[in-house]
């Protein structure tokens, strides 16, 4: 049980940042792929 709270405590930082970090990866590619599907409407009234 010890190791297991001694592994948590090392690797519980790192994860939380991975996971907060792809979050907000996540939210920046949905605002590209919505950009890249509006681009052809945009280019025909060009």
């Amino acid at each position: 049980m010890n190791d297991m709270m001694i592994l948590i405590s090392e690797v519980g930082f790192p994860i939380a940042v991975t996971v907060y970090l792809l979050y907000r990866i996540e939210v920046k590619l949905d605002a590209v792929i919505e950009s890249i599907q509006t681009l052809p409407e945009r280019m025909r009234s060009i």
